[in-house]
């Protein structure tokens, strides 16, 4: 059994196997300078993780605030963006292509590539990821943030079986343009089918918003859901979406 919890933007809490992921916290109400719609999730939702899943340093990823929320808890994430972290009193530690153990009852976690280096910091160190999560032969592909990238059709293969059972896949930005490295409704759709995966859960939308955003405005915050569910029935009919509201969860049978 697998229960996922989706909290908003990036953020997912996976419940495998009596071992608690939490996929690039933003718990707080704002990740500067960006806003959050609705109210931050309940502590409930997100505390204890045995790990923390970091994608890249941008803001909406690796909110400091948030990630000293879950200071106990060992950050994975790339070699340059670990050592950043531990320098900031985090438990940075450095993954890699390489399964890592993690909880206690055969949970492993390693790095998989990402594309998405259009914005680079000057103050942070601009590595990508996404991860890989098993489970016997239970796989979860929390994706980060990416563009579609050669080799991803391989990503079950890595995993050690012929499809993923979950992807946790963006499908926007956090405005009405999107900006490269990032992955629209349509092209996620397309990597869902690319990757086989049997289930997907749309993230990296609807949470987020600019400082001066109204709510008259607010429309383009739902389309990319509403163009992801309707692509996914043509270009991936294998695929099922996890279609969850912010701090909804769901227990998949897999």
């Amino acid at each position: 059994m697998l229960t996922v919890s989706w909290l908003g933007h990036s953020t997912v809490v996976l419940d495998l196997a009596g071992t608690r992921l939490l996929t690039d916290p933003l718990l707080q109400r704002h990740a500067w300078p960006l806003r959050r719609r609705a109210t931050p999730p309940v502590r409930e939702a997100w505390t204890d993780p045995d790990v923390v899943l970091v994608s890249h340093l941008h803001h909406d990823h690796a909110e400091l605030s948030s990630l000293r929320l879950v200071a106990h808890a060992p950050v994975l994430t790339a070699a340059e963006n670990a050592e950043w972290l531990r320098k900031q009193g985090l438990r940075g530690e450095a993954l890699g292509d390489d399964w890592r153990p993690v909880g206690g009852d055969g949970v492993e976690v390693r790095l998989v590539p990402a594309v998405h280096h259009s914005r680079p910091m000057p103050h942070r160190p601009n590595a990508a990821n996404g991860h890989l999560v098993r489970h016997g032969p239970t796989s979860i592909w929390a994706a980060g943030d990416t563009s579609p990238f050669d080799g991803m059709e391989h990503l079950a293969a890595l995993a050690g079986g012929e499809r993923l059972d979950l992807a946790l896949i963006p499908i926007a930005g956090w405005g009405p343009r999107l900006s490269d490295g990032h992955l629209d409704g349509p092209a996620a759709a397309r990597v869902c089918a690319a990757v086989k995966a049997r289930y997907a859960l749309p993230v990296h939308w609807g949470t987020l918003h600019p400082p001066l955003f109204t709510v008259r405005g607010s429309r383009w915050m739902h389309r990319p859901r509403e163009k992801f569910l309707e692509a996914l029935a043509t270009e991936a009919p294998d695929t099922e979406a996890v279609d969850l509201a912010p701090g909804e969860s769901v227990t998949l049978d897999i």
